[in-house]
């Protein structure tokens, strides 16, 4: 059985499970994550019904000839709305309580559905279903994985030894991007953050036509995707000499993010990790100062579950892929924000980034 058929099967076994809410003749997937996840398709126009004998895949003629060569499942192309393809399966497999992703199927979708399938027919939200399996990686998506992670730091180091002072945000944005297509990425993970001086303080900033200037705080928080799996890293560097007041902020976060690395391991919660990245900070008078959580897990999407957060109460298991990034931020001065990507092991934790943590100076 293939990894693929294995990925479906576990689907059609939550189907058929114990928990009431799952109950459900067939799963209508459309979130284009999990239709990868579970067929490799990666198109536009897809969709997946999985019940629990078969599994469908749904797409238009297009795609017909690629779908013919690499889907696996049964194989549906529609000359109009996969909706009415769908539908039209349902019926003829009397499959009577249909569940969707609420997240993906939108509120046109739903009743225009809903509008096609008989009476006594019923469309059941089920949230999850697909992403709890993909929180835990198999060997080939940790391999993709780390494969991901070397090209997203091969680029970063590219691009710091091209930064000079002068340059906008917007230029360097666009050589991590160059840099990342350049060493095998397909693009990046999200939009490439990069952020000088006092616009560090913005957890999300969006690269400006700033310039570098003597003594500016550069945040560069970086992700490349390759054959469809992320990565995710933050790195810090100043130009020029940093104050007193910005190293120890840099050593504070340095401290945290370390202080929840420490703490990754099977069985412990995703809250835990939380809580010891905010205990340094608080130690530092920084808590407040920390506005976001300390990561997320990361594979097909950029952000996947678990979130590393303080209400999170997942229990870490070998083979999740998440990232530790806890961050200060302080108006008029700016921020720091650290991260990398960690890998869950049986043992404890492999930090799968290689890029140093040392804080460069320009």
């Amino acid at each position: 059985m293939t990894e693929l058929e294995q990925r479906r099967r576990a689907v059609q076994t939550a189907l058929t499970g114990d928990k009431p809410t799952n109950k459900a003749d067939a799963l209508l997937v459309s979130s284009p994550a999990n239709v990868r996840y579970l067929t490799g398709y990666a198109g536009s126009n897809g969709l997946v019904l999985v019940t629990p004998s078969e599994t469908h895949f749904f797409t238009d003629p297009r795609y017909a000839l690629e779908a013919s060569q690499n889907i696996t499942c049964k194989l549906h192309i529609a000359k109009g709305p996969l909706s009415e393809a769908v539908s039209s399966v349902v019926k003829r497999k009397k499959l009577k309580k249909i569940g969707f992703e609420p997240a993906w199927l939108n509120l046109e979708q739903h009743q225009k559905l809903k509008h096609l399938l008989p009476l006594g027919y019923s469309l059941l939200p089920l949230p999850g279903v697909v992403e709890n399996l993909r929180m835990t990686k198999s060997p080939a998506e940790i391999d993709q994985i780390r494969k991901s992670v070397r090209v997203n730091s091969e680029a970063y180091a590219r691009t710091l030894g091209r930064v000079r002072l002068g340059m906008r945000e917007r230029d360097i944005a666009a050589e991590l991007d160059y840099q990342m297509r350049l060493h095998g990425a397909e693009k990046a993970a999200f939009d490439t953050i990069v952020a000088a001086g006092a616009r560090t303080a913005l957890p999300h900033a969006q690269p400006t036509s700033k310039r570098l200037e003597e003594n500016d705080l550069l945040l560069i928080d970086m992700g490349a995707c390759l054959d469809g799996y992320m990565s995710d890293m933050t790195r810090m560097a100043f130009l020029g000499t940093p104050t007193k007041r910005v190293q120890a902020l840099y050593g504070a976060v340095l401290e945290a993010q370390m202080a929840a690395i420490q703490v990754v391991r099977p069985g412990v919660t995703a809250a835990r990790v939380d809580a010891a990245a905010r205990e340094v900070l608080k130690k530092h008078g920084l808590d407040r100062q920390f506005v976001h959580s300390t990561g997320h897990g990361l594979g097909l999407e950029i952000h996947e579950g678990p979130r590393i957060g303080k209400k999170d109460q997942t229990k870490l298991r070998a083979g999740m892929a998440i990232t530790i990034e806890p961050g200060a931020y302080i108006d008029g001065l700016g921020g720091v924000r650290i991260e990398d990507t960690v890998l869950v092991t049986a043992s404890g934790r492999e930090v799968l980034t290689p890029t140093t943590k040392e804080f460069v100076h320009l």
